[in-house]
């Protein structure tokens, strides 16, 4: 109940509620009505999950507490309340001491912006123009910050009183706003929503014949992105497989999207079948019955709203009994790491230099990318150990540090970098030397220039002009196990680029057809067909929405 307030709680303290980017009050009446920097809503939520945790605690029925819901949802991470300003002014101060500092920090003598004391901070909205970069990508981390704060204070409370359970959140899709892997570190289980079709439909980077297309299937790469952005964040198990699972999947047509079909049959199955692929722990249908009311009454169940089984039950019915006859898919081998940075996603959220520079974008392009090559791939944070990987695959990381320069350069495997590595410092700066800054030691190029573009018109949405001795193959620039590409890349650039390191890296790709993607995970191999017709592939027939499950070479 802490993503839903009531109304006695709201009346009593009316500065609990989050504040939009035009000042105007996150009102009561529907969902995630609070800030996270609000202490008095922090104080009023430890004493109900106090309560809760040592009413029920060490009942034996309770296996797992879920921390709130959805952190984020319906853009409520990122407040403008008086309550986030003043927070905003404290996390400053600690980080920077001396006004000063910060002054030189964000480069506030340009346009005037020179402050005097930390008092005298506002929050970067409602400003004539552009706010200064710096001052919102601070103020992006701060609130980052603030929602793992809140999410900590929960679990601390449901250790003391209910230990030996798990304790989990239900992370979304496509969602930037804080950083997922700080606030993994305090999970046992990491979970994340499901729903393919409304993701599909919501989101921009996918073309009007895509979303025809995989309109009932979902985007073959759509949910398995997620599987393993989410299990590469999550605490180990004891074989070192990230724990996470499916806390809501779509098993019919949802509410919320512009337009909600129903799922191919045979598609529940598949989805579920493919989360146990990629080392689920356990997939969760949301929901059991359909509620007849509220906002929420016209998303599917498992069961109607008058208590029949509807077609996405059969289908969890049947899948929950072949899942039973399979062993343990074991261990999946490590073939290839794409890194994923919420910061990276900030910084270009805040000075994207063109409207359809989107980080998502580009880091779902490079995976699937992989995806169509057959590679089983971890997507993890660019300070784990990557050594163990056949190939690392980084789609941007513009504050790039000189250790991981360093990292990326002494990696035994090759490594693909993306536009805008390296071009900029921790404070939203150009660096010195330009970009790629510190992989110039590594990888001797300097991007002199860059332009977005219309792709509207038929040309690439971002290109680098380079000043470097090396020759270039097209706009990819290497030496040694560093390849970087000056260009959003297409498609077929990248298929190219992926080969290439493939054959590097002496590890084989697989021709798929193109609805079809595979996952190895063990001794087995799970085939999925994405596609609304049959497909042969590797002398089957699957036929669409199918699933083959084969022992491994």
């Amino acid at each position: 109940p802490t993503a839903t307030p009531p109304k006695w709680l709201v009346d009593k303290m009316p500065d609990m509620l989050a504040i939009d980017r035009h000042s105007r009050p996150r009102g009561f009446g529907s969902r995630r009505h609070y800030c996270f920097s609000h202490r008095g809503y922090r104080a009023e939520c430890a004493r109900f999950v106090t309560a809760m945790a040592t009413r029920y605690g060490t009942h034996p029925a309770i296996v797992a507490w879920q921390t709130d819901n959805e952190y984020g949802c319906h853009d409520t991470a990122i407040s403008y309340s008086v309550a986030a300003r003043d927070a905003f002014r404290d996390w400053l101060a600690a980080k920077y001491d001396s006004v000063d500092a910060l002054n030189a920090a964000w480069g506030n003598v340009f346009w005037s912006m020179e402050y005097r004391s930390f008092g005298e901070i506002e929050l970067p909205n409602l400003t004539v123009t552009e706010p200064n970069p710096a001052h919102v990508l601070d103020f992006r981390r701060f609130a980052s910050d603030e929602v793992v704060s809140f999410n900590r204070l929960q679990c601390d409370i449901l250790r003391a009183h209910s230990p030996g359970r798990d304790i989990i959140h239900n992370f979304m899709g496509f969602f930037t706003q804080f950083d997922h892997h700080a606030v993994a570190r305090d999970l046992d289980v990491v979970t994340w929503d499901s729903y393919p079709l409304g993701f599909l439909d919501s989101f921009g980077m996918f073309t009007a014949e895509e979303k025809s297309r995989y309109a009932r299937q979902g985007h073959p790469d759509i949910a398995a992105f997620h599987h393993d952005l989410y299990r590469g964040m999550a605490p180990k198990n004891n074989a070192g497989v990230g724990r996470w699972w499916v806390m809501e999947q779509q098993p019919g047509p949802v509410n919320w999207a512009r337009h909600n079909p129903a799922p191919l049959p045979g598609m529940v199955r598949l989805w579920t079948l493919e989360a146990m692929a990629h080392e689920a722990e356990l997939v969760s249908y949301f929901r059991w019955r359909q509620a007849p009311f509220g906002q929420e009454q016209m998303h599917s169940g498992l069961n109607r709203p008058d208590r029949v089984e509807d077609i996405g039950g059969a289908e969890v019915r049947g899948v929950a009994t072949e899942l039973a006859t399979l062993s343990g898919a074991g261990i999946p081998p490590r073939s290839v790491a794409v890194l994923f940075s919420y910061e990276a996603a900030w910084v270009i959220d805040t000075q994207p230099q063109g409207a359809s520079f989107r980080y998502l974008d580009l880091a779902f392009a490079f995976y699937t990318a992989l995806r169509r090559a057959g590679f089983n791939i971890d997507i993890v944070s660019p300070d784990v150990d990557l050594s163990d990987y056949a190939m690392v695959v980084l789609p941007t990381l513009p504050i790039l540090s000189d250790a991981l320069a360093d990292r990326f350069a002494a990696l035994p495997c090759p490594v693909l970098l993306g536009p805008r590595t390296g071009s900029k410092t921790a404070d939203f700066a150009i660096p010195p030397n330009l970009a790629p800054g510190p992989l110039q030691r590594h990888l001797p190029i300097k991007v002199i220039r860059v332009e977005s573009r219309d792709p509207a018109h038929g040309e690439p949405r971002w290109i680098e002009h380079i000043e470097s001795d090396l020759t270039p193959d097209g706009p990819v620039w290497q030496q040694g196990n560093l390849r970087y590409i000056a260009a959003w890349p297409d498609a077929a650039m990248l298929d190219t680029v992926v080969s290439a390191m493939a054959n590097e890296a002496g590890t084989a790709t697989t021709a798929l057809p193109r609805d079809v993607r595979i996952r190895r995970s063990g001794d087995k191999t799970f085939i999925f067909n994405y596609g609304a017709q049959s497909v042969e592939f590797d002398g089957q027939t699957l036929p669409a929405a199918g699933v083959a499950i084969r022992q491994s070479d």
